[in-house]
């Protein structure tokens, strides 16, 4: 899940930032109202985090924006007041969740998933290829052999590719939706993480180089 973070308190926006990385969400961070509006025009977020209150484009403004956009982007306000007549504001401006300050971090997670399911297109509980088994709501992920621990970047790179029902992803878009903007395009992070997913998987080989182009998982994948 790529989620955006428009919040101008910093610490706050990175403490909301490492929670969620640690929960397995690629997630990038704006602190002023303009950085958020160039960074959702650029980028196809499952979820913003918005503080209404922000230097720059207002809060209310790029909620607006996201809104009109037509994308299935799904907005979270949050602000530091609980009223009852701000969370209709805020809700009549098209965001889709609202949540006061201070929060509770387990209620924030809840609510990002739960904006994120509805931000991607119904998906099958289970996602296979041949006799692998990904379940994206228990996060694993099994073989005939038996289960297969992977790590976060793994199993986001697998969940891709199974839901891509057996077209190319390009090793741009597994950047895009697995990693954040902090990963550097010019390393070898996807093609390691690929080669790495590849060996835990075994034999036969799920994962399809496609040269030039990306990587794919046949829909008749071999078990």
């Amino acid at each position: 899940m790529r989620v955006l973070v428009v919040e101008d308190e910093e610490p706050l926006a990175d403490a909301i930032a490492r929670g969620l990385r640690r929960e397995g969400m690629a997630v990038d961070v704006a602190l002023t109202g303009d950085d958020g509006h160039e960074k959702s025009a650029v980028t196809r977020y499952d979820v913003v985090l918005l503080d209404r209150d922000l230097p720059g484009m207002s809060g209310d403004e790029l909620c607006r924006e996201i809104v009109a956009s037509g994308e299935l982007t799904r907005v979270l306000m949050l602000t530091a007041s609980s009223s009852v007549s701000d969370r209709v504001d805020g809700l009549s401006l098209g965001a889709d969740d609202y949540l006061a300050k201070p929060f509770a971090f387990p209620e924030l997670v809840a609510r990002v998933r739960a904006l994120g399911r509805r931000a991607t297109p119904a998906a099958p509980p289970l996602l296979t290829a041949g006799d692998v088994e990904l379940d994206p709501a228990k996060r694993t992920v099994r073989r005939a052999s038996g289960p297969i621990e992977l790590t976060r970047k793994e199993f986001g790179v697998l969940e891709v590719l199974l839901s891509a029902a057996g077209s190319v992803v390009s090793s741009e878009e597994l950047l895009e939706r697995v990693w954040d903007e902090n990963a550097d395009p010019f390393t070898t992070t996807v093609r390691v993480t690929v080669m790495t997913l590849r060996k835990k998987l075994g034999e036969p080989g799920v994962i399809e180089t496609v040269v030039g182009s990306g990587y794919r998982v046949p829909v008749d994948a071999a078990g």
